[in-house]
């Protein structure tokens, strides 16, 4: 047993080398990373799954797989778009899917063995809160004019005295969302993951001393081993905890990027 902590200790110590990027090929100057190629993987699946459903698209949807993609745009459309937004939620209805599809089929491919999710870098969030942030101040800017909607940041009625103030943390709330995006989805991400790596490490450690020990010391052997089949049991419940993750990481973002639009477009 002490022999299998110690081994466990050594490598979980070194688990975050596994989630560093690194260089896979090059083309020219750009170093394309592990985590890039996953993204493009993300990408092919996402065209695809988008191409599968249109070409099957029916009044009434056929099969299981066209019918969850009808009912997961649905929900978006439905509890994102329309609940969140209100009048004129349908024009950004699209983007928020693409969003939701995006980081959920990038976070259900990082939790296929061997794979690697490209959420769980810090420069793919960045992306996608950047677009995120982007598309929510043009729209509050065109809809309210870029006057109107640097007033907006200070809600009505606030004593004069306090304005600027008001309006000065506002703006910094306003600003600080493209970080606080980014950073939510990657280090929910990353964590679960490592929490994952760190227990299939657990896993292999303690098997392979129990066998090892097997021949010589059978009750520790199977104390060992006991106390692997544990570990076992403690990531089929992080893992599964991680499926729910997946999504509820796509449900947030989208759903913090509508509210963004909201407060943007119908400024109160």
């Amino acid at each position: 047993m002490g022999e299998a902590l110690e081994t466990f200790v050594e490598e979980a110590s070194t688990v975050n080398t596994h989630f560093d990027p690194h260089t896979v090929f090059t083309i020219g100057p750009w170093e394309v990373t592990q985590y890039i190629v996953w993204l493009f993987i993300a990408l092919v699946v996402v065209l695809a799954v988008l191409l599968i459903s249109v070409r099957k698209v029916k009044v009434v949807p056929e099969g299981k797989f066209v019918g969850l993609i009808e009912y997961l745009y649905g929900f978006v459309e439905k509890s994102v778009g329309e609940d969140v937004i209100g009048n004129g939620y349908k024009k950004h209805v699209p983007l928020l899917a693409t969003i939701f599809f995006f980081i959920l089929i990038c976070n259900v491919i990082g939790l296929i063995p061997g794979c690697k999710t490209a959420t769980g870098a810090i420069a793919c969030t960045w992306a996608l809160s950047i677009v995120s942030f982007v598309y929510f101040i043009y729209y509050g800017i065109k809809v309210n004019g870029l006057g109107g909607y640097i007033k907006s940041l200070c809600p009505q009625g606030v004593p004069g005295p306090m304005v600027p103030v008001i309006w000065f943390l506002e703006l910094f709330s306003t600003l600080i969302r493209v970080l606080t995006l980014a950073v939510r989805l990657y280090g929910n991400m990353l964590a679960g993951h490592m929490v994952l790596a760190v227990f299939s490490i657990a896993i292999t450690c303690f098997v392979e001393v129990g066998l090892a020990s097997m021949s010589v010391d059978i009750v520790s052997a199977a104390m060992t081993m006991g106390t692997s089949v544990l570990w076992f049991l403690l990531l089929f419940l992080m893992y599964a905890m991680e499926c729910l993750v997946a999504f509820i990481q796509a449900f947030v973002f989208s759903i913090l990027t509508a509210s963004y639009i909201s407060g943007a477009v119908h400024p109160h």
